[in-house]
């Protein structure tokens, strides 16, 4: 695209300013973000790093032909719809479940599709606080067979393909845009245990992906990231995706010379990394990201209050200079590490109990957990804490399991003791105080004495 048309087509795509909540027109639509370029945008930027996004627009929730299409094929090969754990971090209840569905994969594709499903984990995971908090994930494989290898618009926007989940390239006349059928994914994912976010892979080589970031209404789970599964760039997309759907955060870019996003001067957004305030501001306010301000960020430089951010060039500033939601390739910045970090916990928990805590404990019998570590340089260890009744336990005792008859249980006592574990994450990527108490788990037992 030229320099003019990409222009048209962001305005076209925009949808809502920062913080507004844009009505949907239809229910057959649905919010999805457009990737960055594959290549560095305009000079005006004077950046060579390449914008991670290009707006949103509205597409059918129902693919290509805009038809409803419902339930996955009658006469569906055999396997499809097989679901495989490929990481297992503990039960479902505790952990952010992650599942992945291929789309252009015939049944004799299969074990590439699971390939490719570890490669895009491990570069997930390869991005902080991805890297530091990898064990609060499960990731699940779920098998779509399609009829033809490949998908619709690759290497052309004439080519159609008979796939599983009716991916398509140029959705919306846009080359690098990655539509889906909506409930043909649903149908696959729902076949799953349990689901937070999901992730589509296309067997396509080909630039692009998507981010649709709205919940989803019938299973729960964060929002859709779609993404090439053998091009380098598109990876990147779908980890920018996940700052949408689980950190909530606003897109950081800015677009110099599009006519009604030269200035915001709209409300205080409500998304954590873009406000209208200065750094002094925030300071006064004691809002936003001003426990951060002066920091030190590990996309570079350090935290303030930069000019332009939420599409607009001016009105509106952002924590640093260049991180992920900004630019593909860039990591999180501080403030984003913490929505992040944030966002991990909404889903997942440091510990959980191996021994029911819905069963009195007697002698015996021992009181586990298992805990979920983080890992890693920018990782701190947990804390670990055994309380009976109340009070500390002064005796020694192991991080992950107490035995009854190690406790100084009074015989004379009326009714059951307490035995309750306290499992903070004192990191220090996260300075807000409402955050760090969701980084708190505590279990507790009966006890017969």
């Amino acid at each position: 695209m030229t320099a003019a048309a990409a222009a048209v087509a962001f305005v076209c795509a925009l949808a809502a300013a920062p913080g507004a909540a844009a009505a949907q027109p239809t229910p057959d639509l649905v919010k999805v973000e457009i990737p960055g370029p594959e290549h560095p945008g305009p000079a005006a930027l004077s950046h060579a790093r390449t914008e991670a996004g290009s707006g949103y627009t509205w597409v059918s929730r129902q693919g290509k032909d805009g038809r409803p299409s419902g339930a996955r094929s009658p006469d569906q090969a055999p396997g499809d719809g097989a679901v495989t754990k490929v990481v297992d971090n503990g039960p479902t209840a505790d952990r952010l479940d992650i599942v992945f569905v291929g789309d252009g994969y015939t049944a004799a594709e299969l074990a590439r599709f699971h390939t490719d499903v570890r490669e895009r984990w491990a570069e997930i995971v390869a991005v902080e606080p991805y890297t530091t908090y990898a064990n609060l994930f499960n990731v699940w494989a779920v098998d779509a067979v399609s009829r033809q290898s490949g998908v619709s618009g690759d290497p052309s926007r004439n080519v159609v393909r008979d796939t599983a989940l009716g991916s398509y390239f140029w959705c919306e006349n846009t080359d690098r845009l990655l539509c889906v059928d909506e409930a043909k994914v649903d149908s696959y994912v729902d076949n799953a245990p349990a689901v937070d976010l999901v992730m589509v892979l296309a067997n396509s080589s080909m630039y692009g992906g998507a981010g649709y970031n709205t919940p989803s209404p019938r299973l729960g789970y964060e929002g859709i990231a779609t993404s090439s599964a053998h091009n380098a760039e598109s990876g990147q997309v779908a980890v920018h995706e996940t700052g949408h759907s689980l950190g909530k955060l606003a897109d950081e870019y800015f677009y110099p010379g599009i006519p009604g996003y030269e200035h915001y001067s709209g409300p205080e957004p409500r998304e954590s990394n873009i406000t209208e305030l200065t750094a002094a501001q925030m300071r006064g306010a004691r809002t936003k990201w001003y426990r951060w301000l002066g920091q030190a960020s590990p996309d570079g430089g350090r935290v303030g209050a930069y000019t332009g951010g939420g599409y607009y060039v001016t009105g509106l500033n952002r924590p640093t200079d260049g991180s992920l939601m900004r630019f593909r390739g860039k990591p999180f910045n501080l403030p984003g590490v913490e929505a992040m970090i944030a966002g991990f916990h909404r889903h997942a928990s440091a510990a959980h109990a191996l021994t029911s805590t819905g069963q009195p404990l007697h002698a015996g019998d021992s009181a586990r957990i298992a805990l979920a570590r983080p890992a890693g340089p920018a990782a701190r260890p947990l804390q670990v804490r055994w309380y009976l009744d109340g009070e500390p336990l002064k005796t020694q005792v192991r991080e992950d399991s107490v035995q009854v008859s190690e406790l100084p249980l009074d015989a004379h006592r009326s009714g059951p003791h307490r035995l309750t574990v306290v499992v903070v994450d004192p990191t220090d990527s996260v300075r807000d105080p409402a955050i760090a108490k969701t980084l708190r788990t505590s279990l507790t037992w009966k006890v017969q004495g």
